[in-house]
C-alpha cells in the first residue's frame, strides 16, 4: 500500500502545469513501466484528455505480484487526489479577483473533464479485465453462413433469396457444415442438421431450450400467447401442457374417444369406395384431398362431435364449408414461422412489408367463421343448464374447474387452443401417406408387401383396427420412412435459448433461434445408406419387435423430443397408421393408363409432390366389408 501511494505521488507531480508536453508524457510512460511488471496503456485516451492522462495511464496499471485487491486502492487514490486537486485549483482561483469568471470556468471545465475521462477509462478497465477474459475464454458462434449488415443483419438477402428453407441449406452446403449462424436483424438463427447436434440441444440442454420466438404469426393464431406448443416458456405453457396432457391427450381420454376416430376411418373407405365403385377398372382419386380431408374429419369430430360444417357432397367427399377450412389451416401451417421480416424487426409489424399479416388475417377469420359460433353456443348451453353430458373435447374444455368452481379457461383460450389443436393433426399423417402412395406406385413390390402383411393379420372379411396395430409392422416402416425421406416442413418448430450455452463447442446466445432442419436429419448420407431412396426395410428391428413412429434419436423427425415436443404421439399414431392401413387394406392402387410412373418432383415453395397424386383406386374386398 506505502509503495502505491508513493507511485501515485511521483506520479501525480510528473503531470504538474496546466498544459502537458509530449516530453512529460514519455517520462510517465518510463516511470510507470520502471516500477511495474505489467502496464495496460492507450495512447488515444491520453493524448485526447490534457491534464488527465496520469489518471488514465494509472487507471491501466496493474500489478502482477499484488493483484486485483492493491489495484483498486491505486484507482480510489488517484480518483481521490485528481478531485483534491481540481478542488484546490478552483479555490485558488477565486483569490484572483480580476479573472474570477474565465479561470472558475476554465477550472470547473477541466474538472468535468477529468470525471469524464475517468469514467471512460473505468469502463475500458472494467471490458479490458472482465469482458475481455470472457470473451478470451468464450468459444466462437457457428461459422457464419454470410457477413451480416448492421442492425438488418442478413435480412436483405433473405428477402431476395426464397424460399429462405431452401437457400439456408444450400449455404450450408457451400461451407459444409453441421451447424450455423446466420443474423436475421439482432437474432442469431442457428439451423443444425446432425443428428448428433440435435440430441446435443434437445436431450442434454433441453431446458436451455425450451422457449418458442415471439412472431406475428404465432401471436394471432394463439390470440396473443394463449396455448401450447406456439408460445414462449412460462406459466401460461404450463397451464395449458398440464391440460393437454391429462385432460385431453391422456391414453383413458384417448380409449374414450376410440369410436369417433374409427367413425372417421369408415367414412373414409365409404368415401373413396363411392369414387370407384362404379366402374370396374376403378375409378381416379385424388389422395391429397382424401388424405386431407380425413385429417380435417378426425379433429373436428373429437372437438365439435361432428364431421362436416355444411351438408358435405353425396358421393362422402368435403363440401366447400369443409374445402375452405382445411386449406385455411394449411395456409396458416405455411406462414408460422415463415421467415417474416416483423418478426427479426418488430417496429414493422403493421406496415406488412411482406404481406404475412393480411394473409394470417383472412384465414384466421375463416377458421373463427366456422369454430367461433358452435363454441360460443355451448359456451352458452353449459352456463344456461341446457347441456348435463360431456360428448366430445369441446365439452371438457368448458366443464374444467379449479378449486374455487371456477372455469379452468376462458372463452378466447378455448379458441386458441382448438385452432391450435387443428393445425397440429392436419398435415403430418396426410402428407406422409401421399408421398408413401406415390414412392409405393414406383416401387409396387413395396406396395405389394405392405398389403400381404394387412391380409395376414387382418385377412380380408373384416376392416383393420387399431387393436391390430401392433402387428402391422412393415405399414409403420412405410409410414416411418416417409416421415424421413418427405416431411410436411422443412424446420422443426423454432427452440429460443433461454441462455447463453455452447453446443458442439460454439457458443449459442440467448435468445438464438435453433432450427433443426427435418429434410437435413432425415436425408443425411452420414446416417442413412441411399438416403434418397424410398426404403421402408431400413425401419424394421432384427428381432421383430415393434415398431414405433417416434425417432428418439432424432435421425428424423416425426413427432420431436423434450420438454417441446408433440404431446399428442398417440393420437398421431393411430390416425397415421389407420389411414395408410385403411386405404391399402381395402383399395388396389395403380398409376393411370396415361403415365408410366409417378413423377415425384417436390414443390418449390414447400415440401408437398409439386402435383397432388391422383391415381386409379379399386376395391379388393367383398363388397359387404365395405361400410355402408
Amino acid at each position: 500500500m506505502e509503495r502505491d501511494l508513493q507511485l501515485g505521488m511521483k506520479c501525480l507531480n510528473l503531470k504538474k502545469g496546466k498544459n502537458a508536453s509530449n516530453g512529460s508524457n514519455g517520462k510517465i510512460e518510463s516511470h510507470l513501466e520502471q516500477n511495474s511488471e505489467s502496464v495496460n496503456r492507450d495512447p488515444s485516451i491520453f493524448m485526447g484528455a490534457q491534464g488527465v492522462g496520469i489518471s488514465v495511464y494509472v487507471l491501466y496499471y496493474k500489478d502482477k505480484r499484488k493483484g486485483f485487491q492493491s489495484f483498486i486502492i491505486r484507482i480510489r487514490f488517484i480518483v481521490s487526489l485528481a478531485m483534491e486537486n481540481s478542488a484546490t485549483t478552483l479555490l485558488n482561483s477565486s483569490l484572483h479577483e480580476s479573472t474570477v469568471s474565465s479561470s472558475s470556468f476554465t477550472t470547473l471545465l477541466s474538472f468535468l473533464s477529468t470525471l469524464v475521462v475517468m469514467a471512460f477509462a473505468l469502463y475500458q478497465l472494467f471490458k479490458f479485465l472482465f469482458l475481455g477474459n470472457e470473451k478470451a475464454k468464450q468459444p466462437p458462434l457457428p461459422p457464419l453462413l454470410l457477413k451480416p449488415w448492421p442492425i438488418l443483419g442478413s435480412l436483405p438477402e433473405m428477402v431476395l433469396n426464397k424460399p429462405t428453407f431452401r437457400w439456408i441449406l444450400e449455404l450450408m452446403k457451400e461451407i459444409n457444415t453441421d451447424i450455423a449462424c446466420i443474423r436475421f436483424g439482432n437474432v442469431h438463427v442457428i439451423p443444425v442438421t446432425c443428428p448428433e447436434i440435435s440430441r446435443q440441444i434437445l436431450k442434454e440442454q433441453d431446458a436451455v431450450f425450451a422457449s418458442r420466438p415471439i412472431s406475428m404469426s404465432t401471436d394471432v393464431t394463439t390470440k396473443g400467447y394463449l396455448t401450447t406448443a406456439l408460445v414462449p416458456l412460462g406459466d401460461q405453457w404450463k397451464k395449458m401442457k398440464k391440460i393437454l396432457l391429462i385432460d385431453l391427450l391422456s391414453p383413458t381420454r384417448h380409449r374414450w374417444l376410440h369410436e369417433k376416430r374409427v367413425e372417421e376411418a369408415d367414412h373414409l373407405v365409404r368415401y373413396v369406395y363411392n369414387l370407384c365403385k362404379t366402374s370396374d377398372k376403378g375409378g381416379l382419386v385424388n389422395v391429397r384431398v382424401a388424405s386431407q380431408q380425413y385429417c380435417g374429419n378426425v379433429p373436428r369430430k373429437l372437438f365439435f362431435n361432428r364431421r362436416f360444417f355444411g351438408e358435405g357432397k353425396e358421393d362422402g367427399g368435403p363440401g366447400f364449408e369443409e374445402e375452405e377450412h382445411v386449406s385455411a389451416l394449411f395456409t396458416i401451417l405455411a406462414y408460422l414461422y415463415s421467415f417474416c421480416l416483423s418478426d427479426y424487426i418488430p417496429c414493422l409489424r403493421g406496415l406488412d412489408l411482406d404481406g404475412h399479416e393480411k394473409v394470417m388475417d383472412e384465414v384466421l377469420q375463416i377458421v373463427g367463421k366456422y369454430h367461433d359460433p358452435i363454441i360460443e353456443k355451448r359456451i352458452q348451453q353449459w352456463e344456461k343448464g341446457e347441456k348435463k353430458g360431456v360428448e366430445d373435447l369441446l365439452d371438457v374444455l368448458i366443464t374444467l374447474r379449479d378449486d374455487n368452481d371456477k372455469p379452468v379457461l376462458i372463452e378466447e383460450e378455448i379458441k386458441a387452443q382448438i385452432t391450435e389443436f387443428m393445425i397440429a393433426t392436419v398435415d403430418n399423417p396426410s402428407n406422409a401417406f401421399e408421398w408413401a402412395l406415390a414412392e409405393m406406385l414406383n416401387q409396387p413390390e413395396i406396395l405389394e408387401k405392405a398389403t400381404m402383411e394387412i391380409d395376414s393379420v387382418v385377412g380380408r372379411e373384416r376392416l383393420v383396427q387399431e387393436s391390430d396395430f401392433p402387428k402391422l409392422n412393415y405399414v409403420k416402416a412405410c409410414a416411418r420412412e416417409a416421415f424421413r425421406l418427405h416431411p410436411i416442413a422443412p424446420f422443426n418448430v423454432p427452440h429460443v435459448s433461454v441462455a447463453d450455452t455452447t453446443v458442439a463447442n460454439y457458443f449459442i446466445p440467448k435468445g438464438s433461434h435453433v432450427l433443426l432442419s427435418r429434410t437435413a436429419l432425415g436425408r443425411n448420407p452420414k446416417v442413412w445408406d441411399e438416403p434418397l431412396k424410398y426404403k421402408p426395410e431400413r425401419h424394421l428391428k432384427e428381432d421383430g419387435s415393434p415398431v414405433s413412429l417416434n425417432e428418439a434419436d432424432l435421425r428424423f423427425i416425426s413427432f420431436s423430443t423434450g420438454m417441446r415436443g408433440c404431446k399428442g404421439i398417440l393420437l398421431g399414431t393411430s390416425m397415421t397408421v389407420m389411414l395408410f392401413a385403411r386405404l391399402l387394406q381395402c383399395f388396389s392402387w395403380s398409376i393411370p393408363p396415361n403415365e408410366k410412373t409417378i413423377n415425384l418432383t417436390e414443390a418449390k415453395e414447400n415440401l408437398f409432390l409439386a402435383k397432388p397424386l391422383v391415381v386409379v383406386a379399386k376395391p379388393r374386398l367383398p363388397s359387404n366389408v365395405y361400410p355402408a
